[in-house]
């Protein structure tokens, strides 16, 4: 949760307040006093993309948490820069704290389990797939609690975080990567089906 104090602080550097007494002389005093009685706290949300138009999201974030930014190892945005620039990431790598549960990002059936790399029996992927929307979704980096044939619910648990530390110790984030395919197993920018916002959180009175 964020407060959002930085705009009355900013503002309140840089015109002071003047004061005759307890009468606001200016309209920047107001709006700094209206800022500083007036802070709110948000949240942040991850919403889902509607692609059937049923009304209901078909995505979810598969840890709650935001993308990788800049670490020893690159990004982890959807097309960034990978092996010196010779190819692009295909997915988007949510951060996770090792261990934690991992959620799956689609409802549908588990159609394969892998190794991210060849020779590595430690971490692997699982694919779900939605036959009903077209879609399929790669989950990398999980020790999984489902297996091929399982029929999944948007949003429940597939497996736990595995560490990168052992594969990347020299400062990679640990995270998700998330490959989301569309039609033609053409990948997708995850960060298109799943997007963020800012939300004021509900009072509880």
């Amino acid at each position: 949760m964020v407060l959002l104090t930085a705009v009355a602080a900013t503002a309140a550097t840089a015109a002071p307040a003047v004061h005759t007494g307890v009468r606001l002389t200016t309209g920047v005093d107001q709006a700094v006093a209206s800022l500083t009685t007036e802070v709110q706290e948000v949240e942040l949300v991850w919403d889902g993309q509607d692609v059937d138009g049923d009304g209901q999201s078909d995505f979810v974030n598969p840890t709650g948490q935001a993308p990788r930014a800049h670490d020893a190892y690159g990004e982890g945005a959807f097309g960034a820069s990978r092996d010196g620039g010779s190819r692009r990431h295909e997915g988007v790598d949510f951060i996770a704290e090792a261990g934690q549960a991992v959620v799956a990002p689609v409802s549908g059936y588990v159609t394969k389990i892998g190794h991210a790399y060849a020779g590595d029996n430690d971490l692997k992927f699982v694919e779900i797939t939605n036959p009903a929307i077209r879609y399929a979704v790669r989950v990398f980096y999980v020790d999984p609690t489902v297996q091929v044939g399982d029929t999944i619910a948007l949003g429940r648990a597939i497996g736990t975080a595995h560490s990168l530390q052992r594969k990347y110790p020299d400062g990679m984030t640990d995270h998700v990567h998330l490959e989301v395919l569309g039609r033609g197993g053409r990948r997708v920018d995850a960060e298109h089906m799943i997007t963020a916002s800012y939300r004021p959180v509900a009072s509880g009175g």
